[in-house]
């Protein structure tokens, strides 16, 4: 079989990069080695939805105790852990439905094995046992990542875990330590502690979600902490036991050594990309010590055949612009002049609880680039639809440059930050200024509200506060 396009990887990145080649008239296939013979890769299958899943759970039984402040009656709500994994299982199942769906509307051709280039122009596939051949005038490598462990920690995978081993887990944990506090960490500490967990999160930096603005990471650990839960950052995981009941640890803390003892310590500390058994060495593309593939803006790698996108390239490891990326990679393959990803406007969201969004820069990053700015905030507990909702904890924050007014960042903490920071991101794409912020009416009662009054709190005039 001979094709104009192979993806190697059917993730968010590879099956989006399949659909626009397919539509962009090239004979595509997309090659997958899931060993439930299911697409959509790490985000649908073991990542972003089903923890969302999870996380949407945790927030319905969250309302179901506040039901009283809304005027309703509910007896008792509890978790049942075995429900819950029934509820993500039909999640995963329909989305990953949903995938083979458009393979089969866009006429791919969908090989379920293990892909590996062979010579230019050849990828084999090994499944079953069986091994054949393909040839392609060009690839587009999707191949994602996994989980990254501590080398001094070994993984038992029953008591001590990894975010694959928690998203199955059919027990809510009695106590959950999570080393790691990025979005990953955040996420599932946050699912934990509301399904009924004590639950611990420790962090080495010196605020939780390090890569947020700081103002944003200190509300979420106020936040984390008034929920009931247990946050040391500046803090580091230095001895791990497994014992028969649970896991013993000692952490270094700004206080000194502390001893904790849990029934699972789940491992948030990272992930690294898969191209160590892609064949890559019978190429000259350009890998570094990690795996990371070396790309240019347009996706293609050392060799002009061969493309790479997703979690294996030194850009943000995120669903969204592992897409936007396999739509550019197909876009160059058709003789197009795509523009290249804004890699300063890419929003960052973590479902916690509460949910944090963000784009562009952080205070701290703006004054470090030379920028002279101003900055305004403003509190969701001033927004009236927040109040009706019950959630006004968080702000909206907005960095912008002081001789133009144009917008540097916006940084969200509170009620469906994930879906505000779009006007953010979109304001910033079209490089507005804080004007045209403050020009846009903002529907009332809408929480949308908050990104125009913070607009005024740059300016020095909030109306509602």
């Amino acid at each position: 079989m001979s094709y104009d396009v192979v993806v190697l990887g059917s993730g968010p990145g590879g099956y989006v990069a399949a659909i626009h080649a397919a539509q962009a008239g090239f004979k595509t296939a997309i090659i997958e080695k899931e060993p439930t013979k299911r697409l959509g890769g790490t985000c649908l299958l073991r990542g972003c939805i089903p923890t969302k899943a999870l996380l949407n759970t945790a927030d319905i039984l969250d309302k179901a105790r506040h039901a009283e402040d809304f005027g309703i009656t509910l007896s008792d709500p509890k978790i049942d852990i075995k429900k819950v994994q029934d509820y993500k299982k039909k999640v995963v199942k329909k989305n990953a439905g949903g995938v083979s769906y458009l393979m089969k509307k866009n006429k791919i051709d969908v090989h379920l094995g293990h892909g590996r280039i062979v010579k230019k122009g050849v990828i084999s596939i090994e499944a079953d046992g069986k091994m054949t051949e393909i040839k392609t005038k060009h690839l587009i490598l999707a191949t994602g990542s996994e989980v990254a462990h501590l080398p001094f920690v070994k993984m038992d995978h029953k008591r001590i875990i990894d975010s694959d081993d928690i998203l199955d887990m059919e027990e809510v944990p009695s106590h959950l330590v999570v080393v790691g506090a990025g979005a990953v960490g955040c996420e599932f500490a946050s699912i934990y502690l509301r399904y009924g967990s004590e639950t611990t999160l420790i962090e080495l930096a010196e605020h939780i979600l390090p890569i947020e603005d700081v103002e944003v990471s200190k509300e979420v650990e106020k936040s984390f902490k008034k929920q009931g839960m247990k946050v040391l950052t500046a803090s580091k995981l230095s001895e791990v036991k497994s014992t028969k009941t649970g896991v013993t640890l000692v952490v270094d803390t700004p206080k000194g050594k502390e001893n904790i003892s849990c029934s699972h310590l789940l491992i948030a500390t990272g992930r690294k990309p898969v191209t160590s058994d892609c064949g890559l060495k019978n190429t000259k593309v350009k890998v570094d010590k990690r795996g990371v593939v070396e790309v240019n803006e347009m996706m293609q790698t050392a060799e002009s055949w061969i493309y790479a996108i997703g979690d294996i390239v030194d850009t943000a490891w995120l669903a969204h612009v592992a897409s936007r990326e396999g739509s550019i990679a197909v876009d160059h393959i058709a003789g197009k002049n795509p523009q290249p990803i804004k890699h300063n406007l890419v929003p960052n969201c973590t479902y916690c609880h509460p949910e944090v969004a963000s784009v562009g820069l952080t205070e701290r990053k703006a004054k470090e680039a030379g920028h002279k700015i101003k900055a305004g905030t403003f509190p969701f507990s001033a927004i009236g639809k927040a109040t009706i909702m019950g959630q006004g904890e968080g702000f909206v924050k907005i960095v912008c440059d002081e001789k133009y007014n144009e917008i540097l960042g916006v940084h969200i903490v509170g009620p469906k930050a994930t879906e505000l920071i779009t006007e953010g991101t979109l304001a910033m794409e079209l490089e507005s200024t804080i004007e045209e912020i403050l020009n846009t009416i903002h529907p009332h009662p809408t929480l949308s509200e908050a990104m125009a009054e913070a607009a005024h709190a740059v300016m020095g005039h909030t109306i509602h506060m």
